[in-house]
């Protein structure tokens, strides 16, 4: 005699600070600060307790607009050039937004963003608090750039670059530089901080343009059988590494 299968659907409880940043509002630190300030409503009641349990089944507000509860989404895009990385642009000029259109019902943003005229990896998703920590310049999340110079680099600028580069907005660190051609015109960088232009920038400062760039690596994710403007989920493991690189913080 078979045994008779019993599923249930019973609701689980959730804090109110992650179901916030599940419904891409925010990271889950924000959250907290949304709640102290009593910005948040659960049933129609304030709620200013950090650590408060909540039911999915609950109606929470916040700006007296529900919030309503979605599944996170990250999409990986190879984007190409000519697309402007926002959700929308006054101009009418192309945007991201309309490349992955189709990745899912959700709404998703991209992490970061990547100018008019470079292509590679391009992140979106609407886990706020991921793309909070992606964007943080103390998780110092990699970055790999390929590049071609309008003419070869100089060794005493390679070399002072190595070291680090004043700008008008501070000191720019890179963490790895390389020559990838023997007439020194193409490169790779690999960088952390996430300042406008920050490559382009480096590299204007000694003279020279940058023909090409292309983000070829973000964090642990790469272009790998990711043509150009294309995009795909990412795979739970890849999900988890990223969410990996911030296990040990507790902040």
């Amino acid at each position: 005699m078979k045994k008779k299968i019993i599923q249930t659907t019973e609701a689980v409880e959730i804090r109110l600070n992650k179901f916030i940043a599940n419904a891409g509002i925010c990271s889950r630190r924000d959250a907290d600060q949304l709640i102290l300030s009593g910005k948040i409503t659960v049933n129609d009641q304030v709620v200013q307790v950090l650590g408060t349990k909540i039911m999915p089944t609950d109606k929470i507000t916040y700006l007296k607009k529900i919030i309503q509860s979605e599944k996170l989404q990250y999409v990986l895009l190879n984007k190409p050039k000519d697309f402007i990385t926002t959700t929308q642009d006054p101009q009418n000029r192309r945007t991201v937004m309309t490349l992955i259109e189709k990745a899912c019902v959700e709404r998703i943003y991209p992490i970061g963003r990547l100018d008019r005229h470079t292509t590679g990896l391009l992140l979106f998703t609407n886990d706020g608090d991921l793309a909070k920590r992606l964007t943080h310049p103390k998780y110092k999340i990699k970055k790999i750039y390929q590049l071609e110079l309008d003419k070869p680099i100089i060794e005493a600028h390679y070399n002072e670059i190595t070291m680090g580069v004043h700008l008008e907005d501070g000191l720019a660190f890179v963490d790895h530089l390389a020559i990838l051609t023997d007439d020194r015109k193409r490169l790779g960088i690999e960088i952390h901080i996430g300042k406008n232009r920050i490559v382009r920038r480096i590299f204007e400062k000694y003279g020279y343009e940058v023909l090409k760039l292309d983000r070829v690596m973000f964090g642990n994710l790469t272009k790998q059988n990711l043509s150009r403007g294309k995009w795909r989920h990412l795979h739970p493991k890849e999900i988890g590494n990223l969410k990996g690189k911030f296990s040990m913080r507790t902040d």
